[in-house]
C-alpha cells in the first residue's frame, strides 16, 4: 500500500522525491528509444503525419516544440553511444543531450576528429550528475567554435543567427532571438528613435519602462511593414492582420464606426434575418459552446482567442469584411461552382478551421490549402460544403490513403482514420473543434 504524502517524514520526502526524479529521466530514455523505433519502423499513413513529431503532439500532452526535440534526440542518439549511454543509464538530462547533441552534430569545421571526440567526452563528463550546469558546457562550446570555427568572428556569423517566437499558455508571444552584428545594428536603429520617451501635451513624464517603449516601437514597425505595397504574398494575398469575431458582438459598433467600412451588405442583410430569430445567446445555454470553436470571442488566427472589448477596437481601425456564420460557427451564403477557391472563400474557410482541419495537426491557415472532399474533377462543387483546410501533407495524405473527411451535421469537417489506425474507424472533429464540450 503507498504510503500518503503527507504521512512521509522529511527525510522519506527528500529520497523518494530523488527516487522518482531519476526514474523520470529513465523514462524519458525509454520513451526516446520507442520515438526511434517508431521513425524507423511506423509509416507515415499509420501516424498520420509526416514523422513522429506531429502524431506525439496529437495523441499525448507534449508541445510541438517538446515533440521536434524528442524526435531530434532519438535520431541524433544513433550516431552518438556515448551520449546515448548517459541519458539511459540516467546521470544526464535529456537537455545536456540535446546541448551536446548539437555539438557532435555540427562541430566547427577546423577542430579535427580527435578532438571532437575529446571535447565530446569532455561535455559528458560535465554534464553527469547533480553537478552538471549548463553554463559550463556552453562556454565550452563557444570557446571550441571561436578557435576552431574558422575565420568569420562570431559577431559577423549569420550561421549563427536565431530567432524564437513562441505562445505561451496565456495567449502571448514570446520572442527570443541570437543576431549577427549587422542585422542587431539595423533592429537597434530601427528602434531608437522609436523608443525614446515621450511626455503628454501636459508636461506628464512617459512612465513606461525601457523594455516597454522598446515592445511598442517594435509592433509599431510591424504596423508599417504590414501597411506598405512590398510586402511579398502568401495564401495568394499580402499578409494582413484577420479577425474572425462573430456580427452579433459587433453589433454596438454601429453607433461608432463608419457603415461604409462594412463590406457585403447582402451577407450582412442576411445574418439578420438568420441570427438566431433574434434570440440572445444565453438562450441557448450560457456555457454550452464554453470548449467551442470561439465564435462566441475574437480570433486571431495565428495567436487565437482574443477577448470581445479588444476585437471591437481592433475593428474599428479596420476595414471589414462580412463572413457570415450560422449558429455553429460555420460560414454560409458562399457557395461557388468555379473550380478555384475565391478569396473571400478562403477567409471563410479560415474563419471556420482556423488552421489545417487534420485532427492534430493545426498547421497555421496561412501555409494551408483548400481541399475538395468530393473531387472536382468527379464532379465536386466549389462550395463550402465541400471544402476544408488541409497543410500539404495531410491534402497528399487525404489524396493517397484511406482517410476519410465529411462535412458534419455542425457543418463543420469530421476525419473518419482508416481501420489500421483505428479498428473501429470512429469520427473525429477537426483540429479547431476538439475538445471538451459542456451539454
Amino acid at each position: 500500500m503507498t504510503t500518503e504524502i503527507w504521512q512521509l517524514s522529511e527525510s522519506e520526502l527528500l529520497a523518494e522525491s530523488a527516487e522518482v526524479s531519476h526514474r523520470i529521466q529513465l523514462l524519458e530514455a525509454r520513451r526516446i528509444a520507442l520515438v526511434a523505433e517508431i521513425d524507423t519502423r511506423v509509416s507515415r499513413e499509420k501516424l498520420g503525419f509526416p514523422g513522429p513529431a506531429g502524431w506525439l503532439t496529437s495523441t499525448t500532452l507534449l508541445s510541438p516544440a517538446k515533440a521536434t526535440k524528442i524526435v531530434a534526440l532519438a535520431r541524433g542518439l544513433k550516431n552518438f553511444p556515448d551520449i546515448a549511454d548517459a541519458v539511459n543509464t540516467g546521470v544526464m538530462s535529456v537537455d545536456h543531450a540535446a546541448l551536446i547533441l548539437t555539438f557532435a552534430e555540427t562541430p566547427p569545421k577546423d577542430l579535427p576528429e580527435e578532438g571532437r571526440v575529446m571535447a565530446r567526452t569532455a561535455m559528458i563528463a560535465a554534464a553527469t550528475g547533480p553537478e552538471a550546469r549548463t553554463g559550463r558546457i556552453r562556454a565550452a562550446i563557444t570557446k571550441l567554435e571561436d578557435e576552431f570555427g574558422g575565420k568569420t568572428p562570431p559577431p559577423e556569423n549569420t550561421d549563427r543567427n536565431e530567432l524564437f517566437a513562441s505562445k505561451t499558455l496565456n495567449g502571448r508571444l514570446v520572442l527570443k532571438g541570437d543576431f549577427d552584428a549587422i542585422t542587431g545594428e539595423k533592429l537597434l536603429t530601427a528602434l531608437s528613435p522609436l523608443t525614446e520617451p515621450q511626455p503628454a501635451a501636459d508636461g506628464t513624464q512617459d512612465d513606461r519602462s525601457p523594455a516597454r517603449r522598446r515592445a511598442d516601437a517594435f509592433g509599431h514597425i510591424l504596423d508599417q511593414y504590414l501597411a506598405s505595397s512590398s510586402r511579398p504574398i502568401e495564401g495568394g494575398e499580402r499578409p494582413h492582420l484577420n479577425l474572425h469575431i462573430s456580427l452579433r458582438d459587433l453589433t454596438d459598433l454601429r453607433d461608432s464606426a463608419d457603415t461604409d467600412d462594412i463590406t457585403d451588405d447582402e451577407n450582412t442583410r442576411t445574418a439578420n434575418e438568420s441570427d438566431d430569430g433574434g434570440h440572445p445567446a444565453s438562450d441557448r445555454g450560457a456555457y454550452g459552446d464554453l470548449f467551442g470553436d470561439g465564435t462566441t470571442v475574437g480570433w486571431l488566427p495565428w495567436m487565437g482567442p482574443l477577448s470581445r472589448n479588444t476585437s471591437r477596437q481592433l475593428a474599428c481601425d479596420c476595414v471589414l469584411t462580412a463572413i457570415v456564420m450560422d449558429e455553429n460557427g460555420s460560414p454560409i451564403n458562399l457557395a461557388r461552382t468555379a473550380r478555384t477557391v475565391t478569396a473571400k472563400q478562403r477567409k471563410a474557410l479560415i474563419a471556420r478551421d482556423h488552421t489545417c482541419a487534420f485532427p492534430g495537426c493545426g498547421k497555421p491557415a496561412s501555409w494551408t490549402e483548400a481541399h475538395h472532399i468530393w473531387h472536382w474533377a468527379d464532379g465536386g462543387p466549389t462550395d463550402m460544403n465541400n471544402l476544408v483546410l488541409l497543410c500539404g501533407f495531410h491534402h497528399r495524405l487525404m489524396h493517397h490513403s484511406d482517410w476519410e473527411v465529411f462535412i458534419g451535421t455542425d457543418n463543420h469537417p469530421w476525419f473518419i482514420p482508416p481501420a489500421t489506425v483505428d479498428p473501429y474507424r470512429q469520427p473525429r472533429p477537426s483540429h479547431a473543434r476538439a475538445g471538451p464540450y459542456i451539454a
